[in-house]
């Protein structure tokens, strides 16, 4: 009986070793089945692996893990609700587009008839009708992309896993697997873990997101709540080089510091960052008069997800 209700994925404690190297080093993590999810993290930090699990690849060394309310040591259960789109190709020689849907459609269990209608509809949605009845082999490398994509949505699964589908495709064809990605989130209603160190696809599809770091989970949430985290910092551009404007400013309890590179914002001294709290932006203003400067360009700090992903992956984890 189907648990409507449990998470997508629901992992406690998980690790995974292969001999000696540690790809998992202990994830705690709960994923409920809402839009698209971002699966973030530089190349090495655990997100095939991660993937692998939740498949059930491979087991865990340790810790206890459900996909969809399904334990991992039933993985036949857990594919039959999932769809995956592996980051590498993965055909039969001489197979067109079609034989290879309407076969995945076959394995979940559909019958054949039904197989066959739900690989010409699939195909349809992917934008390969055309091309249904090509080798697979004959494809360029955006519609190899989106035949898996196709083979994963064979058997209409309630969760995609969806590993670098983006990876190596030129503008057009990003453009048009990511649009796919949030048609499937939005409109059709499915819950689709995107995992990428594609930082762009990730801000254009999906509103949560996970990055691994070391083999852990190094931040999850909302994307818009993680990257508010910066909130009463603000970016200032003075007339001087800001000396003794930023004294100033540290005599009175507020941090500075000078901004990431990229953070120019005009001619100019700075830029400076300062951290106000909950104080008002006046007193900026106050202090630069006292210093005998003067304010040429004020902006509120926003976190960018570049940001987060340097900061959180700089983090060091045990066991790496």
């Amino acid at each position: 009986m189907r648990d409507a209700g449990a998470p997508a994925l629901d992992f406690s404690g998980i690790a995974k070793s292969f001999g000696t190297v540690a790809a998992l080093t202990g994830v705690d993590l709960v994923l409920e089945r809402t839009g698209a999810i971002g699966l973030l993290g530089p190349n090495g930090a655990g997100k095939s692996t991660l993937i692998g699990l939740a498949l059930g690849f491979f087991p865990p060394t340790r810790g206890t893990g459900r996909v969809l309310g399904v334990a991992l040591d039933r993985p036949l259960e857990i594919r039959r609700r999932v769809g995956y789109l592996p980051e590498d190709d993965a055909w039969f020689d001489g197979a067109t587009g079609m034989e290879m849907v309407a076969y995945s459609a076959r394995l979940a269990g559909i019958p054949r008839r039904r197989a066959v209608a739900r690989a010409h509809d699939v195909l349809g949605y992917v934008g390969l009708a055309d091309a249904r009845h090509r080798k697979v082999e004959e494809y360029s490398r955006g519609m190899r992309q989106r035949v898996k994509l196709a083979h994963a949505l064979a058997a209409d699964p309630e969760l995609l896993l969806l590993d670098e589908p983006a990876t190596g495709l030129d503008p057009p064809g990003r453009d048009q697997m990511l649009a796919l990605v949030a048609d499937l989130a939005t409109r059709h209603g499915k819950t689709v873990v995107l995992s990428t160190h594609l930082l762009p696809d990730v801000e254009r599809c999906c509103e949560r997101v996970v990055l691994l770091a070391g083999g852990r989970v190094a931040a999850s949430g909302r994307l818009a709540e993680l990257l508010a985290a910066d909130a009463g910092r603000y970016h200032v551009r003075l007339r001087d080089g800001g000396a003794r404007f930023r004294a100033a400013l540290e005599s009175r309890g507020i941090r500075t510091r000078d901004a990431a590179p990229g953070l120019a914002l005009g001619v100019g001294g700075g830029p400076l960052e300062c951290d106000l709290g909950a104080a008002a932006t006046r007193v900026l203003f106050e202090v630069a008069r006292e210093a005998g400067d003067e304010i040429r360009s004020l902006v509120p700090a926003r976190r960018t997800l570049e940001a987060l992903f340097v900061e959180r992956s700089a983090v060091p984890s045990e066991g790496n």
